[in-house]
């Protein structure tokens, strides 16, 4: 602020300081408004460098024109500031100006210009989709007017290979371009690796994919000398994508299955990983008893995800034990008694253990029992083992079962069948192709 009052008063300034006419800024020398302000930082601290730069004053010189104050900061020796008696003990950086100085009196217009805060930089993406992720690729188009969707021919040759086109190739040359991926069974999987390895080499700013569901890993147990790590495969094949004009391909994957996948990828890639709870968290605020929430983690695996995140409410935990050759489901710390319980997981395939983990929490005296899940798979339509509880009470089915979007397939099957409700992740992925 110190610097803007000195903008509107510095030419009719005695200031030692304030040089008229400097004449190694011969450019100033047009007026009778130029000036220059002189700033010395201590030597010892800064180094020899110097910095620079320009504030404007609303003030008219002779010729009617807009004067400008030129702000020089320049080095000094120790040697140097003797000749300046006011220097010492005045600390690096700009010298005090007394509070009596006509440095003290700005124009309004000058100081809100300089206290503005910037606008932050919105950037403008290209977002290419897999016919599966359509929807909502354009529900995230709808939350952002930065995003433009763009489409791609997905097309097949005779023999059943794809044959892929992408218009106007020439058009995105020196845009930010993002691709919204789902690799919901191996037979989709290399058409769209043919497009992600395409686009970054069509001279493209910057280049990020959309992956919400990273899919293989989460039945992989590596146990015996010979089974193969599928999941580290697809990570390096990720992480060999070429390299954009804006450097290695950022990677978005919301709540990956192992926490230990994350170190699968390579240098040349860039993961984010972010997760769906948020959009759990604001849907239950939204509850009538939002106040009666408690949640549970199925095993320990899901408290040491999720916990933090959800720190806030009355937490619940169950582990699995083998008894013979089943599963069982055992309460093991927490009470769930009169309180409405959501199971957090980050997917569900069978659905065995949430099936099981409702019922003890049933058992023990749960008013009601939801659950929460980021990937809803479901494969063989296993979604229709889950009943809805239809008011009844916790032991007939659940009140709430929530998923979010990243499997669209299963979006599809069970989209306005109780007790399933849709969280879209729209809003985080129009977020994260900002970052």
């Amino acid at each position: 602020m110190a610097i803007a009052a000195a903008a509107s008063a510095a030419v009719s300034s005695p200031n030692p300081y304030c040089r008229p006419n400097n004449p190694r800024l011969p450019h100033q020398q047009e007026t009778a408004a130029s000036a220059t302000l002189i700033v010395k930082p201590k030597s010892s601290i800064f180094g020899r460098r110097a910095l620079s730069s320009f504030l404007y004053y609303s003030q008219p010189n002779d010729g009617g024109r807009m004067g400008a104050l030129r702000i020089r900061s320049e080095m000094t020796t120790a040697s140097a500031t003797t000749d300046d008696p006011g220097y010492a003990d005045r600390g690096a950086g700009l010298h005090h100006i007394p509070r009596s100085s006509p440095f003290m009196a700005a124009s309004p217009a000058v100081a809100s210009s300089v206290a503005q805060p910037p606008r932050r930089y919105k950037k403008n993406v290209c977002l290419f989709y897999c016919e599966e992720m359509r929807e909502i690729a354009e529900r995230v188009a709808l939350e952002s007017d930065s995003i433009d969707l763009r489409s791609i021919s997905w097309r097949k040759f005779e023999d059943g290979f794809p044959n892929l086109f992408i218009p106007n190739a020439h058009g995105i040359r020196g845009q930010h371009v993002a691709f919204l991926a789902s690799f919901s069974s191996p037979g989709v999987i290399f058409e769209q690796l043919s497009v992600i390895f395409a686009l970054p080499r069509l001279f493209i700013s910057s280049f990020t994919l959309v992956l919400p569901f990273f899919p293989t890993g989460s039945y992989e147990r590596m146990e015996d000398e010979g089974d193969v790590a599928t999941a580290f495969t697809l990570a390096r094949t990720l992480s060999n994508i070429p390299i954009s004009r804006g450097g290695p391909t950022s990677l978005v994957i919301f709540d990956i299955h192992a926490l230990q996948e994350r170190f699968y990828f390579g240098d040349s890639v860039l993961p984010c990983f972010e997760s769906g709870v948020p959009l759990l968290k604001n849907r239950l605020q939204q509850l009538p008893d939002s106040e009666n929430i408690s949640i549970a983690f199925p095993d320990d695996g899901a408290w040491k995800r999720f916990h933090k995140q959800l720190q806030h409410f009355p937490m619940i935990i169950c582990n699995k034990v083998r008894e013979g050759d089943r599963r069982i489901v055992r309460l093991k710390e927490g009470d769930p008694r009169g309180r409405h319980v959501v199971i957090v997981d980050d997917l569900v395939q069978s659905g065995g253990t949430l099936i099981e983990c409702q019922k003890v929490l049933a058992a023990h005296g749960a008013e009601r029992v939801s659950a929460y899940v980021t990937h809803g798979i479901f494969p063989n339509r296993s979604w229709e083992r889950f009943n809805y509880d239809n008011g009844v009470g916790p032991e007939n089915g659940l009140s709430y079962f929530w998923i979010t979007d990243s499997c669209p397939l299963t979006v599809k099957d069970v989209k306005n069948k109780p007790p399933f409700e849709i969280l879209s992740l729209a809003g985080e992925i129009a977020a994260a192709l900002q970052i």
